[in-house]
């Protein structure tokens, strides 16, 4: 049975997250970076595509990555310091960023490196970026990559997840995302990432439905927070959507990478199907029944809702999720 890879590329950096008596705990973070650890702990072959600071931190997240079972395209560290995040997060849990990324290790990166890296790895099926990688600044590098990934059959996944605070000038940055939205097979957005990119429509749900319906990908996953979340695919009949939502109350303890999470989630969920099938994960994902959109969804689900009752990002591994769902069951609708 062949096990489909999946290569990541984007952002790693050290998530600086207030505390409750003003100090700051150093934790391992980056949207793209918590992506990989989450798939490679629920067992997904996973290549990170980034190089890494030589400083401490550098350190500290290429052993996050190797402990979980991640394998690294860049081996050799970089003279670049590692990028930071300040993170403060409300009484909700909901966090807010501040980024420092100027001359920073992850973004000492290029599409030809990358895409070497991809030409050399067995059973690539599912490339992945999104959040900062997605700046206007760095589209040299991640368009190009993405265009030749698709242009190899390999399933492009796109999460938007916009960091407004780091790009003052939201112009240039939604264009950018667009673009590359525009060359996703799968793209991820939550209802505030709609709202900054000015998608018309009345409500999330509907500017959801009106961006699959602008762009060439067939499956969207769209994140309501509290709300749960909601799956669109394309059919021959049109746009089908599956809403999930936790049955009962979840003690959140903070929401630092559950949208990181619930992405590992489903993705991992769709190889899984895809195995079995004896498929791709690109075929796959244009045969899906509802039932399996709703395996889908009680599975991206669940990894969240584990994640976000634990401080910082720290994604579960497949057997945590399945007793998770054991015990409670995502309502679907």
């Amino acid at each position: 049975m062949t096990t489909w890879s999946v290569s990541t590329a984007g952002e790693a950096l050290i998530d600086m997250v207030r505390q409750s008596d003003g100090r700051y705990l150093p934790c391992l973070g980056g949207a793209v970076y918590n992506l990989t650890r989450a798939l490679a702990r629920q067992g997904t072959p996973t290549l990170y595509q980034n190089p890494f600071s030589f400083d401490r931190m550098g350190r500290q997240l290429v052993q996050g990555l190797v402990d979980d079972g991640v394998h690294l395209a860049q081996l050799q560290p970089v003279t670049q310091v590692t990028s930071l995040a300040m993170v403060g997060v409300d009484a909700q849990g909901h966090p807010d960023y501040a980024f420092y990324r100027e001359g920073v290790a992850d973004r000492a990166v290029s599409a030809q490196a990358m895409n070497a890296a991809c030409a050399a790895w067995p059973e690539l099926g599912v490339v992945c970026t999104g959040c900062l990688a997605l700046a206007p600044e760095d589209e040299g590098k991640y368009l190009p990559w993405l265009q030749a990934q698709k242009a190899a059959g390999r399933w492009v996944v796109v999460d938007a997840n916009l960091r407004p605070s780091v790009v003052p000038d939201l112009a240039p940055y939604r264009a950018n995302v667009l673009r590359a939205l525009a060359l996703a097979d799968l793209i991820k957005a939550s209802d505030e990432d709609l709202q900054v990119l000015q998608v018309p429509g009345n409500g999330a749900l509907d500017q959801a439905q009106r961006l699959l319906a602008s762009v060439n990908a067939g499956m969207m996953a769209l994140t309501l927070g509290a709300q749960g979340a909601v799956l669109l695919c394309k059919t021959a009949q049109g746009i089908v959507q599956v809403h999930g939502q936790e049955a009962g109350p979840v003690p959140v303890v903070d929401t630092v990478g559950a949208g990181d999470s619930f992405l590992a989630g489903l993705l991992t969920r769709l190889i899984r199907l895809a195995q079995e099938a004896a498929c791709s994960p690109a075929d796959m994902a244009q045969r899906l029944t509802l039932a399996q959109m709703g395996q889908l969804m009680a599975h991206a689900l669940a990894t969240a809702t584990i994640n976000v009752m634990r401080v910082g990002c720290q994604p579960p591994d497949w057997d945590e999720v399945q007793a998770r769902l054991a015990t409670h069951p995502i309502r679907l609708s």
